[in-house]
């Protein structure tokens, strides 16, 4: 039985294209049928026998999907690899890389649990969108991290009524609301003063930015709720945007649904490393020094 992996990379930065050479290399040498996107081909120096497919079925029957890159390129892979189920894993050449499995200082072990399928697969919860405006459907979409509905002129303040699970919560006049995922609780509803939360708890989060109110709470529901978020009908214009990657305008007077997606994302996961000490790593938080200095 033929086995494939999809490859998507930061092209545009030439350590990310020598790491996907090397990667293709080593795949192919191991009997891998090796994909890459073809738009992405000409910028990258690969191996002969590297297979070029276009979008949006690029990981269509693909064992595994990997993200050379930060999270923007995870978040494009995650694009491809959701529909089709294929198991993506990211492997970190950014900043943060949040959402990365492995650092690229263990590529080649990487690689070798990949030949040698001793990974395991998880499911990450992921968010439905649709927007409506006069009962026309005008945007639907879904998201990782987080969805958000924002202002969308920076000098005036946005209104939104926020309902939850039918019943109305509150009106806000803020700059924004972020509903979001565990996976997205330590992105942008993290910078908007969200509580962390763990992956495996299944929870959405709802999260006011910036809000002109006395109740503005980050809020945690059940995985069930269902929140709608209206523009007042007087205010300016908003934006919906999901996962900082998709965006429409929406008029004044238009209505945002999001629940609980249908398709989650499933995460390749190379080793038993507890969510703890990811949140160390990544925010660089000083644990040791702060023992080690005590009294």
């Amino acid at each position: 039985m033929s086995r494939s992996a999809l490859l998507v990379t930061h092209t545009g930065r030439r350590q990310s294209t020598q790491h996907a050479e090397a990667v293709a290399r080593d795949l192919l040498a191991a009997g891998f049928e090796v994909r890459v996107i073809a738009e992405e081909v000409r910028d990258l120096e690969l191996p002969a026998g590297v297979t070029p497919v276009d979008d949006p079925a690029a990981a269509e029957g693909a064992e595994i999907v990997l993200a050379l890159g930060g999270d923007g390129t995870f978040l494009r892979a995650a694009e491809l690899a959701r529909p089709v189920k294929a198991p993506l894993l990211g492997i970190n050449l950014g900043k943060v890389g949040f959402l990365a499995e492995v650092e690229i200082d263990h590529l080649d072990d990487v690689v070798k649990d990949i030949i040698a399928g001793t990974y395991r697969v998880d499911e990450r919860l992921t968010l439905d969108v649709r927007a409506e405006y006069e009962g026309r459907l005008i945007a639907e979409s879904w998201a990782l991290n987080e969805v958000s509905v924002e202002k969308g002129q920076r000098a005036q303040m946005l209104e939104l009524m926020v309902d939850v699970d039918g019943r109305p919560l509150s009106r806000y006049g803020c700059d924004g609301v972020v509903c979001a995922t565990p996976t997205g609780s330590t992105a942008y509803a993290f910078s908007g003063g969200g509580p962390v939360v763990w992956p495996e708890v299944e929870a959405l989060l709802l999260v006011p930015i910036s809000a002109h109110a006395l109740f503005s709470r980050p809020l945690v529901t059940a995985p069930t709720s269902t929140f709608v978020l209206t523009v007042d009908p007087y205010t300016s214009f908003a934006v919906l945007c999901c996962d900082g990657r998709r965006t429409w305008d929406l008029p004044p007077g238009a209505k945002v649904t999001v629940e609980r997606g249908r398709l989650p994302v499933r995460l390749v996961r190379l080793g038993p490393r507890p969510f703890t000490d990811t949140l160390v790593a990544k925010f660089a938080l000083p644990v040791e020094g702060w023992r080690g200095n005590r009294r």
